[in-house]
């Protein structure tokens, strides 16, 4: 059993064999954590195959993670599917919605027909279940706004239900897209921010999260799968104004985000402060000379889960060998509305 963090080392699951959720997120949903991202278990070199689709897994500290298995299928007798093994299926996110109470979930699809590998047709698939576990099915893809979209987060106020999709509008700036009530589709209504010349400076892999009623983002910027120095950002209201801060890493002397990539960040629902940067070391399985076409062996590539503190309002993420969730300090309980004194 496993009793801490140690970031960028092998994490193995509970049965023993190597943890698939790359470009993933971390859901807290009745009373579990659930851990999902891209299957890369059969992703090599000699294969040539992008992913195995969507898996998920099962927490109640963190550590320690029970296989769910696959939520989303690859589609392996249909090429022109967009989930076809072959083809790219990138950072899935889920939500949950409330009102219906369905899980939606939205993955980044890239490729045609004719050319699975072409990154210039980028495009998003929705996929819906009753359950956190699926399985999922794909109900429809969308291009929202028309604009090809890169790198994205789903974020869910819990407020007020809304919902929101924050993308790269490949190579050139942020989108931040209200999404309709059920979470199926964007409505219309969005903002554009960090507006950049190209790469290697536009910024993609939007993380978005909140604290203490505001909201903070962290991106890296356009290189590929090779390490990138990550930004940090902050805003009173989410579509903005943002105030850039710049490099979100403290201590980063290499200027790569600790070799990381960042997918999402969580808060932990039961600790004081404690917000988790979820990452990526994409690269871990590539071979030392150049890797051709993107493909080598991704499904040894490895997670980064870092601790972010904060300076005032700007966000900084920081490293450590080894650290544990019990060291933070749990939250108060929440005093009952109808046990609070009138006036309080």
């Amino acid at each position: 059993m496993l009793n801490s963090f140690k970031p960028g080392q092998k994490w193995l699951d509970t049965n023993g064999k190597p943890i698939q959720a790359h470009g993933g997120s971390v859901l807290f949903h009745e009373g579990t954590f659930y851990w999902y991202g891209e299957n890369k278990e059969n992703t090599t070199v000699e294969t040539g195959l992008w992913h195995s689709g969507v898996r998920c897994y099962s927490s109640q500290d963190l550590y320690n993670w029970k296989d769910e298995g696959v939520i989303l299928a690859a589609v392996e007798d249909d090429p022109r599917s967009p989930l076809h093994p072959k083809r790219i299926m990138d950072r899935p996110h889920i939500l949950y919605n409330k009102g219906n109470k369905q899980f939606v979930m939205w993955a980044k699809f890239a490729g045609t027909d004719e050319n699975p590998d072409d990154w210039s047709t980028q495009y998003m698939g929705i996929a819906v279940s009753d359950k956190i576990t699926g399985p999922f099915r794909l109900i429809h893809t969308v291009k929202p706004l028309g604009m090809n979209t890169g790198d994205f987060d789903l974020y869910g106020d819990p407020t007020d239900g809304k919902a929101y999709i924050i993308f790269g509008r490949v190579h050139t700036e942020i989108i931040i897209a209200d999404l309709t009530e059920d979470y199926l589709n964007v409505n219309g209504y969005y903002s554009a921010h960090f507006p950049r010349s190209g790469p290697p400076f536009g910024r993609e892999a939007p993380a978005l999260f909140r604290r203490d009623g505001r909201f903070y983002m962290l991106t890296s910027g356009t290189t590929g799968y090779n390490s990138n120095p990550s930004e940090a950002a902050t805003a009173q209201l989410i579509h903005g104004p943002w105030i850039e801060f710049g490099d979100a890493c403290d201590g980063d002397t290499q200027r790569n985000s600790f070799d990381s990539q960042f997918s999402s960040v969580f808060q932990h629902p039961f600790k004081k402060d404690l917000y988790i940067a979820l990452g990526d070391r994409w690269m871990d399985g590539a071979p030392k000379e150049k890797v051709e076409g993107l493909k080598w062996n991704s499904a040894l590539s490895t997670y980064t889960w870092l601790l972010i503190r904060f300076d005032g309002e700007r966000p900084l993420v920081e490293w450590r060998d080894e650290w544990r969730v019990e060291d933070y300090e749990d939250k108060p309980a929440e005093i009952p509305w109808w046990a609070k004194p009138i006036g309080g």
